[in-house]
Order: C-alpha cells, then structure tokens, then sequence
C-alpha cells in the first residue's frame, strides 16, 4: 500500500476536531483541508471527459433515440451529464462522506445506447434505468447488498483492487494513444501506431507521465495536479503551433495522430448558458408494452449485475489506497455509499442521461490526497462550474489527464502482496479478477470470474459448507450473466 494509504489508516490516534474538520472527521482520517481540495480537483480533472464522451456516446445512437436526440441536442446532454454528477457527487460527500465522486456511466451508457434503445424509445431505455436503480435502492435497504459485500472473502477484495488498479492503467494508455486496438490480426493491442509511437499529443502523455512520476517519487505535494496544469499548457502551445487537430474529424475522418477527446486551445468564450431540458424524459413503465416483459426484465437484470458489482469493487478500491478499510476489507459508512450510488443509478435515468455510477477515478484524487467526503464536495462544485463554463473545461485533452491513471493504477498495484498466492483457494479466483478486468475492460466480469473460481474450487475440494450461502447466490446470478446472450436468443 502507498505512503498516502498509510496516513489514512494511522489517523485513527488524532483527536478530532469541530466545525468542519470534526463533521468531516479531515484531521482524524489524518488529512487536511488543503489536501482535501486538491484530491477533489484532481479527481474532477480525471474524469471531466464524461461531459464531452457521454453526449457523443448518446448521439451516436441518434437514429434509434430520435425523441431525445433529433437535434443532434449536444450541449444539452452535456450541461445534464454535469448537473446530475454536482448532486450526487455532493450528496455522497455529505451522507457518506467518502472520496467518491459519480456521473454517468462509462460502457453503461454504451450497453444503454447501443443495446436497449436500439428496442425502443430513449425515454423507455431511460424507464428501464430508473426502475433499475430503485430495485439496488431496495436491496440497500434490506441489508441484501451490503450482505454479499461483507460475505466476499478479503483476500478477494485486495485482487479486486489491484485488478482495477490494471484496469485504470489500461484505461489511462489507451486514452492516452500510447496502447492502441490493432483492428487486425491475433494481438488484440499494440503499441502506438503499427508498434511505433507517433503524433504530438502521445508527446504530451509521456511528459506528463514522466514529469508525475519524478514529482510523486519525490515527495512533492500536489504532484498529479501540477503534471496536468504543466502539461495542459504544453499540448495548447503544440496545438497553437502544430494545429494537430482532433481524432475524428467533422467529414467524418480519422486522424491517427491527433487529440483523443479535447483539442487544447484557449476558448474564445469562457459561458455557455446550459440546457437542462431533458430532466425528466423518462417512460417508467414504457419498455414493458412496447419491448415485452421478457427482454425488459432480461436488460433490467443485466444493468443491475453491472451496477451492483462495479460500486462494490470501486468503493473497496478507493478505500484501499486511501486506508479507510478495517481488517475485513470494509470501508466506513458503506451502506450509506452503497444508498447514494444505488439513487445515482435512478437519478441517472430521471435525467435522460443514462445511469450514474461510483468513478474509479476517483482514485487519482486519493492519489493526491484525498480521505473525505469534503473532496467530493469540491469535485462536484467544479461540475457545477463546468456547465456554466464547459468551454474551460474543454482545454484540458485527455493526454494531460491520463498520466495520473497510470500513477494511480502503481499505487493499488501495491497491495498484490497482500494476497497469499501459495493458497490455491484464493490464489486462482484472485489471479482471474485481477487479469480479467484489464483484458476485458469491465469490472463486473473481473469479479463474476473470481466469484466463480473461488465457490466451483471450494466444491472441488469438498468445503462447499465454508463458502457463505450469499455467495452461492451471488455465483448463480453471474452464470446467467455471462449466459445472457444465449438466453436471450432463446428466449426470443
């Protein structure tokens, strides 16, 4: 575990204090307020891109959500997307006051576009969403989720956290351009460009992850924050002489060697008045007719499975390198983190814009220094900022972020050695979840794999009676998780 874990879990000897070190418990989780503000930038300035992804992402299922998307309505989506993450992100800073910030949900939105609209209205699919997210709020409320939470063994929760440790690394050099889908042949990735790194904006990744790693290792604080800044205005100054331009370009074109997301120039208006029409463009009850009972129940379980085991491994994640866990593995107020998130997946819907959901990202403030939920708070004030102001958000290019993914994903690495990897009953089912999330680009998969390995080895070697009767459940609900395609076909 890092050096920042450690002052978390050595906090608990501080006496604490009142006002809002005391409401916040800031010094008894040994941080302060400083480092709470700027955990809470850091995380804001990882994972900022979802308000630019996510309205690309939905209007890419423009054809098939003509209700919602037949003006091609952009900066409404954005302006929502942004909205909806300034409320939850606080109110999981206030209620559970834990480092996590949420928003839309990346691949989530995708399953939702792609796989449900594709069925029926957008306010349908959005139907699905809500009822979705009130059936997680139900199993919260029964204890049910914060059941299997506790009955998952802790050597398997240290696999998950060093397996979203990879997967966020992965995330950070595939956003980065610095790993790369060959689209050709038996090797799924490459490095760079046909195995070469080129283009400026790669340039601008590899300083930054360099300029980071120095800071880190040499003790700077603010390290992640200053790597962004320094690196935002390299790659504006390269864009201001370069013009390299963006990935994909408006004919419709791709450029190899431009910026992933955000092309970084200075705006020539910092406002934008937002548009929040879209709150409410939800049919509970709407997919049931039009879809049929059997496909609407059939995609609600599906995002249910995801939702409920993705926030699991991201909270024990989080708590992890930030030393809030106790020695089974558990961080503080779960249930109420396990509440918040469970409303951000309905409140998601309500909103139009698909389900929100507990960020990894949110690491890269913890990284930085991060311990309560008062970051939160920053984070989503800086949301909040971010539709009035979303050209500024718009300099920072994914490459100046990204850096800090990799940092991070060293940092969570670290607790491998906690697992005892002689112990074949636990060795298995965590080396499954740690390399299958990366290789998979899902969390969800990771877990169900060890899940999985860890009860069908305790079988096969006759203490079934030692695997709590929660996670015989919880197995079965992901073999029809990984079966759902088959199923489905046969349902249809």
């Amino acid at each position: 575990m890092s050096n920042h874990s450690k002052t978390g879990s050595q906090a608990g000897t501080r006496r604490p204090a009142g006002g809002l070190d005391g409401f916040f418990k800031i010094s008894e989780r040994g941080s302060t307020v400083g480092r709470e503000v700027s955990g809470g930038v850091v995380t804001f300035l990882t994972m900022a891109y979802i308000i630019v992804l996510n309205p690309i992402i939905l209007l890419q299922g423009r054809d098939m959500n003509d209700d919602l998307l037949a003006n091609g309505n952009f900066a409404a989506i954005a302006a929502t997307t942004a909205l909806a993450a300034v409320v939850l992100t606080i109110l999981m800073g206030v209620v559970a006051n834990y480092p996590l910030a949420l928003a839309t949900g990346l691949g989530l939105n995708a399953f939702v576009t792609f796989s449900i609209a594709s069925q029926m209205t957008w306010a349908d699919a959005m139907g699905l969403v809500v009822l979705e997210g009130l059936i997680i709020l139900v199993l919260v409320l029964t204890g049910f989720r914060e059941a299997v939470f506790h009955a998952v063994p802790a050597q398997l929760k240290i696999a998950i956290s060093v397996g979203i440790g990879l997967f966020i690394a992965l995330i950070g050099l595939v956003d980065a351009g610095f790993v790369r889908r060959t689209g050709v042949g038996p090797v799924p990735v490459e490095l760079g460009i046909k195995g070469q790194l080129q283009g400026w904006p790669v340039l601008v990744f590899a300083v930054g992850l360099v300029l980071v790693v120095c800071l880190f290792v040499a003790g700077v604080r603010g390290a992640i924050l200053i790597s962004i800044a320094a690196t935002t205005i390299l790659a504006i100054i390269i864009e201001k002489v370069a013009n390299v331009g963006p990935t994909f370009l408006a004919d419709g074109s791709v450029n190899p060697k431009g910026w992933n997301l955000n092309v970084p120039a200075w705006p020539s208006d910092f406002f934008e008045k937002p548009d929040f029409g879209l709150i409410g463009d939800f049919n509970l009850l709407g997919s049931w007719q039009n879809a049929g009972v059997v496909t609407a129940a059939l995609f609600v379980f599906t995002l249910m499975l995801a939702d409920f085991f993705d926030t699991m491994g991201t909270m024990t994640a989080i708590g992890a390198e930030a030393g809030l866990l106790d020695e089974e593995g558990n961080p503080p107020n779960t249930k109420r983190i396990l509440i918040v998130d469970s409303i951000a997946a309905a409140a998601g819907g309500a909103a139009s814009v698909s389900s929100n959901t507990s960020y990894i990202e949110s690491a890269s403030g913890v990284a930085e220094g991060a311990r309560t939920g008062l970051a939160s708070i920053v984070t989503g004030v800086l949301f909040l900022f971010a539709t009035l102001f979303s050209p500024v958000v718009e300099i920072i290019p994914n490459e100046a972020a990204v850096p800090a993914l990799v940092l991070v994903g060293f940092l969570m690495m670290q607790q491998v050695k906690g697992i005892d990897w002689d112990d074949l009953e636990i060795a298995i089912p965590a080396f499954l979840t740690i390399v299958l999330m990366p290789f998979t680009y899902s969390i969800s998969v990771g877990i169900g794999a060890g899940f999985l390995a860890f009860v069908i080895i305790k079988l096969v070697r006759g203490k079934a009676n030692l695997v709590h009767p929660l996670l015989w459940v919880v197995a079965a609900l992901f073999v029809v998780y990984f079966a759902i395609s088959p199923i489905s076909d046969w349902v249809s």
